[in-house]
């Protein structure tokens, strides 16, 4: 199969939190799934497996596991509605290291009253860690749910707050 101006690569790579699968097309990344997802995913027949067009990103996530990279630098081409775009921008403006409640993130795109319209999005986020979903928390400080389960939300947390304050071997 030869690639055409519409065709969308897939690859995996090994991570700290699991397998990650890669998802992009021409104009870059847009979708990283955990290997233990809440709504399993297929890859769909028509997609192509190559490492190649993938190496992108690939190289600024093993830098982000590393503790090499606090901000991406990478195309990327999510596919939503223009109000889970509006949330998915602003998940990435959150700083490393930094958590933010619901209710703040819904601030931050003038709309304070759409909470959960914002959490839905937050849910719906295709581009987990580089679109940083993990770091949205409930108002009262505690993990609520993450596409890639809890376990994996509080080892990313754990470890930006690591390479944030100097502590390598925390």
């Amino acid at each position: 199969m030869t690639a055409g101006p519409d065709t969308i690569w897939y690859d995996e790579m090994d991570s700290p939190v699991g397998t990650l699968r890669l998802v992009a097309d021409r104009h870059g990344l847009r979708q990283i799934w955990f290997e233990r997802e809440r709504h399993p995913k297929q890859a769909h027949p028509g997609w192509v497996r190559a490492a190649a067009p993938l190496q992108f990103a690939r190289v600024q996530l093993e830098e982000y596991f590393a503790g090499q990279r606090q901000h991406f630098e990478l195309p990327l081409h999510p596919v939503g509605t223009p109000f889970q775009l509006e949330v998915w921008q602003e998940l990435g403006r959150i700083p490393y290291g930094i958590t933010i409640s619901y209710g703040e993130l819904a601030r931050r795109i003038d709309k304070p009253l759409a909470v959960r319209a914002v959490g839905a999005a937050n849910g719906r986020n295709p581009l987990p860690i580089v679109l940083p979903c993990h770091r949205v928390i409930g108002a009262d400080g505690s993990l609520t749910g993450f596409g890639g389960g809890l376990p994996t939300k509080r080892y990313l947390l754990n470890l930006e707050q690591r390479i944030a304050h100097g502590d390598l071997f925390g």
